[in-house]
């Protein structure tokens, strides 16, 4: 099979024939998650003085075209794009699936429900709800719009954003270029080794589909150990957009001029709120199971809203242990739908060492543990009097039991700065008082247990506007009367 082409760059800007054949051009394998044996892809190692080249041009096309095309352009760009990613018939979603899984490690069925998901929220409506929340009048991107008192205001988003993505699920890195390319800004991304081919594929589909847009994106891979050449990017961009753990942005914290912004999206978790009113019965707690077992295994857990652990509330005609149980069947019903990826040699040794420890701990009397034996790494634990704590991933989950809703509280303050998505079910009319509780903490999106995989567009990533993290403002006082003739003082 032909390795995949790591990069794209808009018209203008090419590899030479003399660069492919220097050795600017590199050719490996996607290794992480798969070890040895991945796919192979090529990437262009461009020294500082090419990707100064490219910058130019990005600005360039960005400040000459961009700038003028009005955001509904844009959006009907995109929104055709997507359209094509959820084609069955289209060369756009074939070869997406015929990569993503290898380069994510996800097994087949994963990669189309990834790539289903991730395309929808791409879509034109998806795309204006989420304008909309961050704009009341999305027309302030394409110039001054009547604001307060008579005055006039703009938003602009910066000439060059620099996008470094993480990797661990795909399609995440192409929503953030997205977000650039709605506020106008001329974007180069650089995606983890796991996310190489949507970003890549979606900007050949941009070109396709309007080649003056095209022009103002670039998407490289490097490796990270070739860390000259992001601190270079970091050196020339407005504004730095990066996912990654708290060591990732802290380097690029001590890297990046003091001028030029920076909107970290960090190492965040997600974890489930089960009550009583969920366990009343069978049936509802087989439910409840099911909803949680599929939040686990979306995305193999690698979603910054994918539940790490699940609090259980006593009381109810289910108790916390015996759903414990049927959460670890409702895992072993997805693993056989929705299964599990190929797992790295480190991943499958933490999974094997949790494996152990919990077993060591249910012959103590302190707990159980449900597992998918070798088949399968799905682990469910239940651990009485345990503490929240991230998991290990690959569909690895701590259930604890609660005495009360207000322990909750309690037992999730000490990891208050990565808490992010909460999936709940049977809070009934006691979930107002206890939003406003978990709101205190940092969550930044409660819903229900099924629907943690898919934040709406709008939502506010990581607590903040993720279209106005990527923008400045004018005020133009007086604005509005400046324009009807009146003059000013």
């Amino acid at each position: 099979m032909t390795a995949f082409r790591a990069w794209y760059t808009p018209e203008g800007f090419s590899l030479t024939g003399e660069e492919m054949a220097s050795g600017e051009v590199k050719v490996r394998e996607a290794g992480g998650r798969r070890g040895a044996g991945g796919p192979a892809f090529r990437y262009a190692a461009l020294p500082p003085p090419r990707l100064m080249e490219l910058f130019e041009l990005l600005r360039r096309e960005g400040e000459s075209a961009l700038t003028s095309f009005s955001v509904r352009r844009v959006v009907d760009v995109v929104d055709r794009v997507a359209g094509r990613f959820l084609d069955p018939a289209d060369e756009l979603r074939v070869r997406a699936l015929d990569t993503m899984g290898g380069f994510a490690g996800f097994s087949a069925p994963m990669s189309e429900v990834v790539l289903d998901g991730m395309a929808r929220s791409w879509m034109r409506e998806g795309l204006w709800d989420l304008l909309r929340s961050e704009f009341p009048d999305p027309e302030v991107l394409d110039g001054f719009r009547p604001g307060p008192a008579g005055d006039e205001t703009r938003a602009l988003g910066f000439p060059l954003a620099f996008h470094l993505g993480a990797g661990t699920v795909p399609g995440v890195a192409t929503t953030s270029m997205i977000r650039s390319l709605l506020v106008k800004s001329a974007v180069i991304l650089k995606p983890g080794l796991g996310d190489i081919p949507l970003p890549v594929l979606f900007a050949h589909g941009l070109e396709e589909e309007d080649p003056g847009l095209a022009r103002c994106v670039a998407v490289l891979y490097w490796p990270v150990d070739e860390s000259d050449r992001t601190e270079t990017v970091l050196r020339e961009t407005d504004v730095a957009v990066v996912y990654g753990n708290d060591e990732t942005v802290e380097w690029v914290q001590r890297r990046i001029p003091p001028q030029t912004p920076l909107r970290a999206y960090r190492h965040r978790m997600g974890f489930g709120l089960v009550g009583r009113e969920a366990l009343e019965g069978p049936s509802a707690a087989v439910a409840s199971a099911r909803s949680a077992a599929l939040s686990v295994a979306l995305f193999d857990q690698r979603g910054c809203v994918s539940p790490h652990a699940f609090l259980v509330e006593t009381g109810g005609g289910v108790s916390p242990e015996e759903w414990t149980v049927l959460l670890g069947d409702a895992l072993r019903e997805v693993e056989a739908t929705l299964p599990s990826g190929d797992l790295s040699l480190e991943d499958g040794v933490a999974v094997q060492q949790v494996r152990g420890d919990a077993e060591l701990a249910e012959g103590l009397g302190e707990g159980t543990v449900h597992h998918g034996g070798e088949g399968a790494p799905w682990t469910v634990l239940y651990v009485p009097g345990g503490v929240m704590e991230p998991s290990c991933l690959n569909r690895t989950v701590r259930v604890l039991p609660l005495k009360g809703l207000g322990e909750a509280l309690q037992i999730l303050e000490g990891w208050s700065p990565y808490l992010q998505t909460v999936g709940v079910s049977g809070l009934g009319d006691r979930l107002p008082e206890l939003a406003d509780g978990l709101a205190r903490l940092g969550v930044s999106r409660i819903t229900k247990l099924v629907g943690m995989p898919w934040p709406r567009p709008w939502w506010h990533h990581d607590g903040t506007g993720p279209l106005r993290d990527l923008v400045r403002w004018t005020d133009w006082e007086g604005g509005g009367s400046t324009r009807s003739g009146a003059v000013g003082e």
